[in-house]
């Protein structure tokens, strides 16, 4: 089970797979909208140009962190199960934030260039990028889960039973309905 088994990308939908890496979805969007918001506040001192560029390079800049976080919570997880070594873990990662950037490159220029004709539509992108930031949250908190050991496991629940927090709904597999097939 060599480091090209682990190059896959998928889709975040709590994907269970320890060798499928998870890659920025849709819910990234909203949240590449939002980073553009302050910009759009100046936008009477930025020319259309500079808008452009400055809004294209913070979604990139939110594409880049979000997946490079996605990315290193599973690997982190492979490297202490021993099947993934820290050089393949800096190159898997690497590959999945440059595959990422260059989707929200794209992505980020037509957002930039539809908030730059259609300025009203900032302040819609910004409710959306609330609610794409609860979804990117439970997405790392997924990532995050799925990676420890059924002790960490053991211990989190017991901390939070103590503080009373339920954590059953936030983890629980029947809690998405795309994990049932």
């Amino acid at each position: 089970m060599g480091s090209d088994s682990c190059a896959d990308t998928v889709t975040m939908a709590r994907e269970l797979d320890p060798f499928r890496i998870p890659r920025a979805g849709l819910e990234t969007v909203p949240l590449a909208g939002l980073a553009v918001l302050p910009l759009m506040g100046g936008q009477g001192n930025l020319g259309p140009r500079q808008l452009i560029s400055e809004a294209t390079l913070a979604g990139v800049l939110v594409y880049a962190a979000y997946q490079a976080l996605l990315s290193g919570l599973r690997t982190e997880a492979m490297v202490r199960r021993g099947e993934l070594g820290r050089a393949g873990q800096v190159a898997l990662i690497g590959r999945s934030v440059w595959a990422s950037m260059r989707e929200g490159t794209a992505v980020s220029l037509v957002l930039s260039l539809v908030l730059l004709v259609c300025p009203w539509l900032a302040m819609p992108m910004a409710v959306l990028g609330v609610v794409g930031l609860g979804r990117a949250s439970m997405d790392l908190f997924h990532a995050f889960w799925d990676g420890l050991s059924p002790e960490q496991r053991l211990h989190l629940h017991a901390a939070a039973y103590e503080a009373g927090v339920n954590l059953n709904r936030l983890v629980a597999r029947n809690a998405d309905p795309r994990l049932e097939a």
